[in-house]
This record gives C-alpha cells, structure tokens and sequence, in this order.
C-alpha cells in the first residue's frame, strides 16, 4: 500500500507566470524547489485577451509570446538543473482557475507576489485567490529573502499540518524554527501544540525550536515584524489559523527591505490519493 507522504513525494511542483520581467525569478525559485524534491517541474502560463505591463507600456499577451516565455522557462530551469524534467502548459482561461485547479496534482504550487494597486502591499488578484482556494501548499514569491533568521510558522487551534513544512524548510537551511502560537480566548492553551512541538523536533533534532504566545491584536504586527526577520514565514490557512489577508498585506513597501517568501498550507496536508500530474498527463512543450 502507497503512503499518503511517499504519493506526495512524487507530486510535481507547479509555478505560474504570468509574462512579466520578474517571472523568470519565480522559476528559479519553483525550479530549486523541484530539484531538491527530485520531482519535474511544470510552467502554467495563461495569455488570453489579457494585456501585461512592460516597460511601462501595455501590450497584448498573444499566444507566440506565451510560447516563447515557456521555452525561456523550459531553458532557465534546464540550464541550473540540467537533468530536471519540465512541462509546459499554454492556457486560454484564467490563471487563477487554471492554478488551483493544477494545485489539486501538485505537491507545491509557486507564485510571484504582484502588488497591482502599485502601494507595495497585496499579492495581487490572482495570488490572492490561490492562497484562498490551492489544493496544496503555496509559495509565494516576494522578492529576495533575508539570508539569515529561522522560519517562523504561524499556528492557532489544531490547526498544525504547517509545522512539518516549517520543520522541513529550516532544516534544509540550516536554522530553527520559532513557532507563533495565538492565544485563544478561554482556551488555556498550548498542550496540543507542545505536543506536535516535540513530535517534529523529534523527527528534526538539529533544529533549535522557540515558542512565542501572543494576542490575538498582536497578530497584524507579529507578522510584519516576521516578513522583514526570517528566511520563510509559514502559516497554516484554516478557519482558525491566521488571517491569510493578514499575511498578504505584510511586508510594507517591498523592494524598501527584504521580506521572506510566505508558504501557506492547506488544513488537512497532505491529501491521500492523488495522482502525480505528469503521470495522468503528457508533458506539453
């Protein structure tokens, strides 16, 4: 019998571009993430009708420069992991609901913060709605990360699937993990948390582990004060986990000072009986 975290292993990362400059970043980025998972890579670009920005003048996204985007992915990502295997898909529908469908055959989901009302805040609309609705974790790309601090995970209630990926990513890294525990009114609290602590430390015990209880009034400005602070900020999207409007309009001005990459996961990661992508469908280039 297949385990639910062997099928998972196997699932693909999945990046969406979508024609800007700074979307080639946002592959490295899937790209490093697919490499060290040993699984392929697949670009999601859709290109209908919309218009893009460049340089500060709109054009018609037509379905050549959409092909020609995905073969400069296809050759980015190749030339730093030669033997990585990426597919390609060009779509005539929103992005949106092209991601979060892909993000049900995938094991991570990569997208580029887009601050579209030009106030240095927001991920724009597309990112927004996937950090709503994906299937799998998310990624969020928000330019270059801080080189040193832990990663800080966001945990509220039982919600405590983000603690395996926090744990994951800084011992990839190399630093510890503080976990961000909000306290919830007449809940004397924690117990279930200290457990799922010492669980992982179990599994990871080269990572320093510190706890942090805070109110939840202090959550806006913990969060911030996280996205200038550590390498990767991770939260759990739930009903009871942290506001994921709150963790979107973190960060202040972006390109001001470095903010991290924000991972959201899912309630209930992984999701038993899912098919690799690649496995149910050809690779298209």
């Amino acid at each position: 019998m297949t385990s639910v975290v062997s099928v998972v292993e196997r699932l693909p990362v999945v990046v969406g571009v979508d024609g800007m400059p700074a979307d080639l970043q946002v592959v490295d980025v899937a790209a490093e993430e697919a490499a060290f998972r040993g699984v392929p890579l697949h670009v999601v670009h859709a290109w209908p009708g919309r218009l893009v920005t460049w340089s500060r003048h709109r054009v018609a996204a037509d379905q050549p420069d959409g092909r020609h985007l995905l073969d400069l992915a296809i050759r980015r990502a190749q030339l730093a992991y030669p033997s990585l295997i990426v597919g390609t898909q060009l779509v005539d529908e929103g992005a949106a609901e092209t991601l979060v469908r892909w993000s049900a055959r995938a094991g991570l989901l990569v997208v580029r913060h887009r601050d579209e009302a030009g106030l240095g805040h927001g991920w724009g609309s597309t990112a927004a709605y996937v950090a709503h609705h994906s299937v799998c974790p998310l990624l969020v790309h928000r330019g270059a990360a801080p080189p040193r601090g832990p990663v800080v995970v966001a945990v509220s209630g039982r919600h405590t699937a983000s603690l395996r990926c926090a744990f994951e990513a800084a011992a990839r890294v190399g630093c510890g993990v503080t976990a961000v525990h909000v306290k919830e009114p007449g809940v004397a609290g924690g117990d279930h948390l200290e457990k799922a602590l010492a669980e992982w430390s179990g599994q990871w015990p080269q990572v320093p582990v510190e706890r942090l209880l805070i109110d939840e009034d202090e959550v806006a400005y913990t969060i911030d004060r996280a996205s200038h602070r550590c390498r990767l900020l991770v939260a759990g999207r739930g009903r009871k986990g942290w506001s994921v409007e709150a963790v979107y309009n973190s960060g202040g001005v972006v390109g001001v000072r470095q903010v991290c990459p924000v991972l959201l996961v899912p309630p209930g990661w992984p999701v038993a009986g899912r098919v690799p992508a690649y496995a149910s469908q050809p690779a298209a280039h």
